[in-house]
């Protein structure tokens, strides 16, 4: 049996053009073309986690990044997970689960909790993994005040950091506002 593919963390700024363009290819296409510059720029500026194959080229790609939430009357530092995704043809071998392993021991060391909002695909390896879908409300805090997210209601995960407890459902999750999908 071949030996499982080493996962690396970097840093945005530590990627050269070359590995960033490889990591946005790999995104156009697992997402289907559906990966806008929004979605990409949301994934830059945090912590990756890169699986190459034995060919050296990019197969698994998982990044966090900090996302300020208000949650009552306190602001928490959330590891946000964006831009998960496999190889078409290498699905099914773990590697979104080796993916998630590395960006749980960032969000244990380095935030309040862990939070994601999951396409129906992407469900299942979370719920495997201990996150827990978000009974709560969430909104986003707009420029001209909160915005209600009723839409993302159902598919926003959230993982507690390592000894750090969730937020209580009983107060609505007030994310930062960014540009395109808010969560």
């Amino acid at each position: 049996m071949a030996e499982s593919p080493a996962v690396r963390t970097a840093h945005t700024f530590e990627l050269t053009a070359a590995e960033r363009d490889e990591i946005r290819a790999l995104l156009d296409a697992a997402f289907d073309g559906d990966f806008r510059d929004e979605d990409w720029e949301h994934a830059l500026g945090g912590v990756h986690a890169l699986v190459y194959g034995p060919d050296g080229a990019l197969i698994a790609h998982g990044g966090v990044v900090q996302r300020r939430v208000l949650h009552a009357d306190r602001c928490w530092r959330a590891g946000y997970v964006e831009a998960v995704a496999v190889r078409a043809d290498r699905r099914r071998e773990g590697l979104g689960h080796r993916v998630m392993a590395a960006l749980e021991q960032v969000v244990d060391a380095a935030y309040d909790f862990g939070a994601l909002s999951a396409s129906d695909a992407g469900a299942a390896l979370y719920g495997a993994r201990g996150w827990q879908l978000w009974p709560g409300r969430l909104a986003a805090l707009g420029p001209a005040g909160p915005v209600p997210l009723p839409e993302e209601e159902g598919s926003t995960y959230l993982r507690p950091a390592a000894g750090r407890p969730l937020p209580a459902p009983k107060s609505p999750l007030a994310f930062d506002w960014r540009d395109g999908d808010l969560l």
